[in-house]
């Protein structure tokens, strides 16, 4: 039998016509398609030169919506597979052709959170950012195309999970919802780490960590290279990116991942679309694999997609062994370095939780982040029981997290 890999690659090149059904009766992860919502399509059937092309053209960067990464993710990863697709288009391209100018891939509110109500939720599409791309010359058109597809579904609300709150695919929305009297709400919000790799990285990281904390740090590093020569390594081609993805797996799973059971590599569909989705960006400049060796060790590896002027930190793997030498971070500075001298980069986003050890206190940008929800008719008392239930759900969520950290500590 075929690897998934293998078929989803097959699938991506002729995305214009696949379905998820055709994988998931092929693949070996064989898990069934869903369609959350009638008169919605299958995010397969979107054309894919189309979609494309929207991200080029793209008012606000998500590398996790990018074509081969969200068409693996919809065909393979664990939880995130068969969603339906939010478009909006445009008979007033210049060369008259109809053009995709907005797209949202969603699924049903019963799917995402077990609830089962009239609202449509933003799909996962594993990495912490789900902030649509709408047409930058088109972007008050597509943001209105979307909102009538949602009530054209039977949809009373959307939900948009992991949302850029102050970026330009909100702000649109939100004027749009404004002309139509309608308001949005923020259901949680945090402030997350970025990189502005405009700066000088020698500079950045001092302001960030101080000299103190950087004297110690290559301390750490002149003790890790008893262990070998240093070295950073970017792999870029489909074929490094292909062999440095295994690295990674390796690296992900033999840390607290791995012992947890949540690695990618430790589920068949999470590692299938892992294997699918890298190299397929790969081959378009738009994802890097980076490791940090030692000698002939790998002591630590990320994934970094590229979209426009963003790059985005997909996750991080460590060999524990060398724990003590801060792997994570050593590769973490040499990253900053990366980044910063590289002119097509404006940005970076950690994608990391908010306050998250590693990764905040090197890069000590913030932008806001969060769910929203998105009423789409006006005085719906069906809108009132929605946001009840997602607030009820944030309570419930928040005293289990509480309870098991209490747990962990004792």
């Amino acid at each position: 039998m075929e690897s998934a890999a293998l078929l989803a690659r097959r699938f991506l090149a002729n995305g214009e016509t696949g379905t998820v059904v055709e994988i998931a009766d092929t693949a070996a992860v064989g898990r069934a398609s869903v369609r959350d919502a009638a008169g919605l399509r299958p995010l397969t059937a979107v054309p894919l030169s189309q979609w494309h092309r929207l991200s080029e053209r793209a008012i606000e960067p998500n590398g996790y919506y990018l074509p081969p990464w969200e068409l693996a993710v919809n065909a393979f990863a664990n939880g995130r597979t068969g969603a339906s697709a939010l478009s909006a288009r445009s008979d007033a391209a210049p060369d008259a052709v109809t053009r995709l100018i907005g797209l949202m891939p969603v699924i049903s509110m019963m799917r995402a959170y077990r609830i089962p109500l009239p609202a449509l939720v933003s799909a996962h599409p594993y990495g912490t950012l789900c902030t649509p791309p709408l047409d930058r010359d088109r972007a008050h058109e597509a943001a209105t195309g979307l909102l009538r597809a949602a009530r054209q579904a039977g949809a009373h609300a959307l939900i948009l999970r992991d949302m850029s709150l102050d970026g330009a695919a909100m702000r649109t929305l939100r004027e749009v919802l404004r002309q139509e009297s309608l308001h949005p709400r923020v259901l949680q919000s945090q402030l997350r780490a970025c990189l502005d790799a405009t700066r000088d990285a020698d500079e950045l990281l001092r302001d960030a960590l101080g000299s103190k904390k950087l004297k110690e740090l290559r301390r750490q590093r002149h003790r890790l290279a008893e262990h070998g020569d240093i070295r950073f390594d970017v792999a870029r081609t489909r074929e490094e990116v292909s062999a440095a993805l295994e690295t990674f797996l390796r690296l992900e799973a033999s840390g607290w991942k791995g012992k947890r059971g949540t690695a990618l590599i430790q589920d068949e569909g999470d590692a299938a679309f892992a294997r699918c989705a890298a190299p397929a960006l790969a081959e378009k400049g738009q994802c890097e694999i980076v490791t940090l060796y030692a000698g002939t060790t790998p002591v630590s590896a990320g994934i970094v997609l590229r979209h426009q002027d963003r790059a985005f930190f997909f996750k991080l793997g460590i060999d524990e062994k060398f724990a003590k030498f801060s792997p994570g971070v050593q590769l973490t500075l040499d990253l900053t370095r990366h980044l910063c001298a590289d002119p097509t980069i404006a940005t970076a986003d950690s994608t990391a939780s908010a306050d998250h050890p590693m990764i905040n206190p090197i890069w000590r940008g913030r932008f806001a982040i969060g769910d929203v929800l998105i009423p789409l008719r006006r005085n719906d008392p069906a809108v009132a029981v929605i946001h009840a239930a997602m607030m009820l759900r944030g309570l419930v969520r928040e005293f289990a997290r509480r309870t098991v950290h209490l747990i962990r500590d004792r």
